[in-house]
């Protein structure tokens, strides 16, 4: 490991930003930036007081043979250690490319499963309405297919995808470190796509928060039921592209992330991730449960969608109670 990953990985183990590190080394965070990315290298007065900050010797930041020890997990009573793995240039762009390809494919098939009840919608209320002359069940068993067609190809894509992505799932759930020069690659490309996620972001949110004007303006006109189905399929139409948008920046902006180890991905929060996988599974299959129970039941699809919105706010909340609570009790054991 070279020196400019040392001062990533020292750094992030003290949970400072760059800005934090420049500002007791007495420099700008420009200056720790380049430092990490190998477009610069301090100087040997920087490198002893980062020795001194870091608590680490001076020849294990200069000698790029010498590694950090193994980190090792305690999870409740039980401990482990394991070897980190090493990335090299070409996983790291195996793993980018990959991410990047998935995107698309993940993003579609999310929409896929956004768009499956909108033939059921329009069929059911123009047979309603009498638009055309087919009746209510057979409308209603077109629509049922559609949208269960719908609905196993996303699942098969999603399957797909994950199987095809799942030799370097270890990124996502693991540590690692990374030979000279991928994260200031990584790092590249990521400041590089900054303004494409930010855009991509912008417009997907506000796409979400518009799909709602079709059905807002047909209740207000009071307009016949078909008219209202036509609302609902546009609402659903309109918010498959915000989605669709929001899936694909996300997972392009969180791959960089990854093999950065920063935001969701950091050491820290791969750990939390491991004790919170399985809640995770069950909130969201008991969240897709009530969705489609409320939505078949009440046959109310512009009204159920609201469900997503609210299980995601909910969710947040919850992860930060149960991390919160995690975190106390870590530090209570340790106390004791």
């Amino acid at each position: 490991m070279i020196l400019a990953d040392k001062i990533t990985e020292e750094r992030k183990k003290n949970g400072w930003s760059q800005e934090e590190l420049a500002n007791q080394l007495g420099v700008s965070r420009q200056a720790v930036s380049k430092w990490e990315s190998a477009g610069a290298v301090p100087d040997l007065q920087r490198i002893l007081q980062m020795s001194e900050l870091f608590g680490v010797s001076t020849d294990y930041l200069l000698k790029d043979e010498m590694q950090a020890e193994n980190i090792t997990y305690h999870e409740s009573t039980e401990s482990y250690a394991e070897p980190l793995k090493k990335v090299t240039m070409e996983n790291a762009n195996e793993f980018l490319d990959m991410k990047r390809n998935g995107s698309k494919v993940v993003a579609n098939a999310t929409s896929m499963c956004i768009l499956s009840p909108i033939l059921l919608i329009v069929l059911v209320t123009m047979a309603e309405d009498s638009v055309f002359h087919v009746s209510e069940s057979l409308a209603t068993v077109f629509g049922c297919v559609f949208l269960l067609g719908m609905v196993a190809a996303a699942v098969f894509l999603f399957i797909t995808y994950g199987m095809s992505e799942s030799h370097m799932e270890h990124f996502e759930k693991e540590c690692f470190e990374t030979e000279y020069g991928v994260s200031g690659m990584v790092r590249e490309k990521k400041d590089s796509y900054e303004p494409i996620f930010i855009r991509g972001t912008a417009v997907g949110v506000v796409l979400c928060i518009l799909a709602v004007i079709p059905t807002i303006i047909a209740e207000s006109m009071e307009a016949s039921d078909y008219y209202c189905g036509l609302s609902v399929g546009l609402l659903l139409f309109i918010l498959a592209i915000g989605v669709n948008l929001l899936v694909r920046v996300g997972m392009v902006k969180s791959s960089y992330d990854t093999l950065l180890q920063e935001g969701e991905y950091t050491k820290e929060e791969k750990l939390f991730k491991k004790k919170t996988d399985t809640f995770s599974g069950v909130y969201w299959c008991l969240t897709t449960a009530i969705y489609l129970a409320w939505s078949f039941w009440t046959m109310s699809w512009d009204i159920t969608w609201i469900v997503w919105p609210v299980a995601g706010v909910l969710f947040a909340a919850l992860l930060g109670v149960v991390k919160m609570v995690l975190k106390n009790g870590s530090e209570t054991q340790h106390y004791i």
